[in-house]
Order: structure tokens, then C-alpha cells, then sequence
């Protein structure tokens, strides 16, 4: 069982930067245009799946509206929730909360945001939902419009990257990035693909 799995993180938001997982704040301007441009050359999607967050959601819409696509919304492939570290940037957490961040940066893995979702329970979640997108959609080309913790996630696991480097893989607003998802024994097996190819 295989797929072809295209991931596109939303655009800027009209809150700017900071720790955005369970904030469901709408696109700018300028996000619009980022996604606009991302898909401009894009084709050969059968469906769109997307967050449920508006950031990705809103124009998922509206792209599965102008090309007549199917759309699903996973909420298995939302963001990570951060907890208290919402809507906060990091300039303003290293004023009192500069060992909690440096632990989180260091390894995800091991510090958890105060009251936010551990990274082992986000991985199962996101890990869950592709596995469920295989199984029903086996054989397809799928955009997935998501978030930038969800797309670092699965880019680490198909470039076999130790847990500690998750948050070194880089992910803009708007970066596209090409997935071959297939399912063996119920593992999920992941390998990067050129996302124009």
C-alpha cells in the first residue's frame, strides 16, 4: 500500500510568529499569496486533506473549490499544542523561561511545554492519521495542507533523523515538500520525493 503525499505548510498569519499549535488565527495577506505561488505549478492531486485550523484550512477550501478536488479535514494532523507557550514567542520565553526552552529545543522529545502535548502523544496522532489516509487512499496523490511541526515530523522520520534533531529541519511558510508514504505490516515507511516531480 502506497501513496504519494505532497505537504504544504500554511502561510503567514495575521498574529505573526510565536508558538501557533491550538491558536486558530486566519491567514494574511501575505500568506494567501505564499500559497497562491507554492501551488501555482502544482498538479496531479486527487484529493486535499487539511488541518482543521484555519490557517490551513481556508485556503484548502478554496483551492479544493478551484480545481473541483475532494477535501478532508484531519484533525489528526493539527499542530502541536504548546500549552502555556501559546501565542508566546521565544524572545519573550527567555525572559524567565530560558532553561524550559533550552530544554525544549535541545530535545522535544523530553521537556513538554507546561501544559502542553507531549511530542511522543503528537507523533502517534500524526502518525495515526497518515497511516489512516494509506489505507483509504492507497494508490493516490493527496496535498496535505498542515503545519510546520507536523511537516518537520514526518520529514525527520523519512531522512531517518535522530529525535533530537527534529526541530533543525526547516520548514517556511508555504514550503512544499514530496512524500512516498507506504504502509508494510502496518509500519508506516516514509521517503522524500522532489516536490515538483
Amino acid at each position: 500500500m502506497k501513496l504519494r503525499l505532497d505537504l504544504l505548510r500554511h502561510g503567514e498569519t495575521l498574529q505573526g510568529g510565536g508558538f501557533r499549535g491550538r491558536i486558530d488565527d486566519a491567514l494574511s495577506e501575505a500568506g494567501w499569496a505564499q500559497l497562491h505561488e507554492a501551488v501555482a505549478m502544482g498538479s496531479g492531486w486527487q484529493r486535499i486533506i487539511s488541518s482543521p485550523l484555519r490557517r490551513c484550512a481556508d485556503f484548502a477550501i478554496h483551492l479544493a473549490n478551484e480545481r473541483g478536488l475532494p477535501l478532508e479535514l484531519a484533525d489528526d494532523l493539527r499542530e502541536l499544542d504548546f500549552g502555556e507557550w501559546e501565542g508566546r514567542t521565544a524572545a519573550e520565553l527567555m525572559d524567565g523561561q530560558s532553561e524550559a526552552l533550552g530544554r525544549f529545543w535541545d530535545d522535544p522529545y523530553a521537556f513538554t511545554p507546561p501544559g502542553g502535548e507531549p511530542l511522543a502523544v503528537f507523533q502517534a496522532r500524526v502518525l495515526d492519521g497518515v497511516r489512516a489516509l494509506v489505507r483509504r487512499h492507497a494508490g493516490q496523490r493527496l496535498l496535505l495542507v498542515t503545519h510546520g511541526g507536523v511537516m518537520r515530523l514526518l520529514l525527520a522520520q523519512a531522512r531517518g533523523l535522530p529525535r533530537q534533531r527534529l526541530l533543525q529541519v526547516e520548514v517556511g511558510h508555504a514550503g512544499l515538500f514530496g512524500l512516498e508514504v507506504g504502509l508494510r505490516d502496518g509500519e508506516l515507511l516514509l521517503e522524500e520525493r522532489c516536490s515538483r516531480c
